[in-house]
């Protein structure tokens, strides 16, 4: 009896702690603290309003605050060495854009290696960039401005938001498919204003930052640098069409550290893959002139490695230094 009363005992013991070990588990789940999202970009910026999309939804979410970290400065290497550099915890992520996967070949002194240092999660939008003209050149189609370009070589002006930029080497994308000479103008502030006036001819801008100007007839979009065509111009034509497999976009995603534990990496891509399905996240993100993506962690893995040595190849081809 006395055997017996011990195992009840034992057993009642072990019954109590079950409940306790089930809400230290649930308490040590991630997150368990708040989060710091980084992005290198100033305040205002679209990844900075992506971010800050993001962030409150997971913080409603997820049930702990994920903070946006500004950190602009160099081209947002300053904040992709801060995450490269964090503990791999979980707790600092970075947004992640296509111009970190230009920057992996742009700088020769990088203090982290992108693809070794920081580990993808996962893709949350994109977004297609337009070739855009001034009204005054002759072209009135793609097709037309190729063959012009070739007819006049290193005549046209490229305006870009700077060495390196998306728009700098979305063009020199372009010049290298389509086989024509242009020549890069670099600005430091804003360049529609000459594009409208003609003072330079064409750029490769981000959509949301020219479509008001297209319809209102002070720029001449010639296509759209995604593979298909976007229901905001239905008929304008993908470069694609004129340009053979041409294809550029722009993109918001998120990363952390490379040492990150799975089960952190799992949650953070299951809860942004069904925030960018959420109809509500989806007619923001629709109008600031993007698309929800969702991808699995590896996939979107694949896609960053892709971007890397796509325009490693792009910088050099063009010989593009970073400013």
């Amino acid at each position: 009896m006395q055997l017996r009363r011990r195992q009840v005992l034992t057993l009642a013991a072990g019954a109590a702690l079950v409940p306790l070990a089930a809400r230290t588990g649930r308490a040590q789940a991630y997150p368990s603290r708040p989060v710091s999202l980084v992005v290198g970009f100033p305040a205002g910026s679209g990844p900075d309003i992506v971010a800050r999309l993001a962030a409150q939804w997971l913080s409603e979410r997820l049930g702990q605050q994920f903070i946006v970290d500004n950190k602009p400065g160099a081209g947002s290497n300053l904040a992709a060495e801060a995450v490269a550099r964090a503990a791999p915890d979980g707790y600092t992520l970075l947004m992640t854009v296509a111009t970190n996967t230009v920057n992996a070949t742009l700088y020769d002194n990088l203090k982290y290696d992108f693809l070794r240092d920081i580990a993808p999660v996962t893709c949350m939008a994109g977004t297609a960039y337009i070739m855009a003209v001034t009204p005054s050149l002759p072209a009135q189609t793609g097709a037309e401005f190729v063959a012009y370009a070739k007819a006049n070589p290193g005549k046209i002006n490229m305006a870009s938001s700077g060495n390196g930029s998306a728009s700098h080497v979305t063009g020199e994308l372009f010049k290298m498919m389509a086989g024509v000479d242009m020549q890069h103008v670099p600005y430091r502030s804003q360049y529609l204003p000459d594009l409208m006036s003609g003072q330079v001819h064409v750029t490769f801008a981000p959509t949301p930052s020219v479509i008001g100007y297209i319809k209102q007839g002070q720029l001449r979009a010639l296509g759209i640098t995604s593979t298909a065509r976007t229901d905001l111009l239905p008929d304008l034509p993908a470069v694609a069409e004129f340009v053979p497999g041409y294809e550029a976009i722009g993109w918001y995603g998120f990363s952390a550290p490379t040492g990150t534990p799975a089960p952190a990496v799992e949650t953070l891509t299951k809860a942004i893959n069904a925030m960018v399905a959420e109809a509500t996240v989806k007619e923001k993100l629709a109008g600031m002139g993007l698309d929800p993506v969702t991808m699995s962690t590896a996939e979107f893995g694949k896609f960053v490695r892709d971007e890397v040595d796509k325009w490693a190849k792009v910088i050099r081809f063009a010989n593009i230094k970073a400013s």
